[in-house]
């Protein structure tokens, strides 16, 4: 039997995976995807760096959270409202948000990111998903 590709059992989201903001929102969002839609990477993965090197995205850029679903690819803000789009409850009603211009999204976006470690700190290293999420890791 040949390997499945990760990239084509749902959407992926990569991750800063020394982040404590980003680690945060990938708590967030399995809370509230009981359908367990998403898969989550870190951007520092072997397979997140594979995913970066197949959209031609340079292995240093870890200020974006990235979303991949199938052969699409949603960086920024644009991934945040694909994401939340996907989200039990109210929560896709966020979409709305992409009405606004990207450029203007997408700068909000950057302020955090740009100082996320100094708002929010950084660990050592990347997050261990317990046992029970495991199967919601790519490796």
């Amino acid at each position: 039997m040949g390997e499945t590709n990760p990239m084509t059992q749902g959407p992926i989201l990569l991750f800063d995976g020394v982040c404590n903001l980003c680690n945060s929102s990938v708590q967030f969002i399995i809370k509230r995807d009981p359908q367990s839609k998403f898969r989550f990477a870190a951007l520092q993965s072997d397979f997140g760096i594979a995913a970066l090197q197949k959209f031609g995205i340079p292995p240093g850029q870890m200020n974006s959270v990235i979303l991949v679903m199938g052969e699409r690819l949603y960086q920024k803000s644009d991934a945040v409202l694909e994401i939340v789009k996907n989200l039990s409850w109210l929560w896709p009603a966020l979409y709305v948000f992409k009405l606004i211009p990207r450029f203007l999204r997408d700068w909000l976006y950057e302020r955090v990111a740009g100082n996320r470690y100094r708002l929010f700190g950084k660990r050592e290293e990347c997050m261990i998903p317990t046992p029970e999420l495991k199967s919601r890791f790519v490796q």
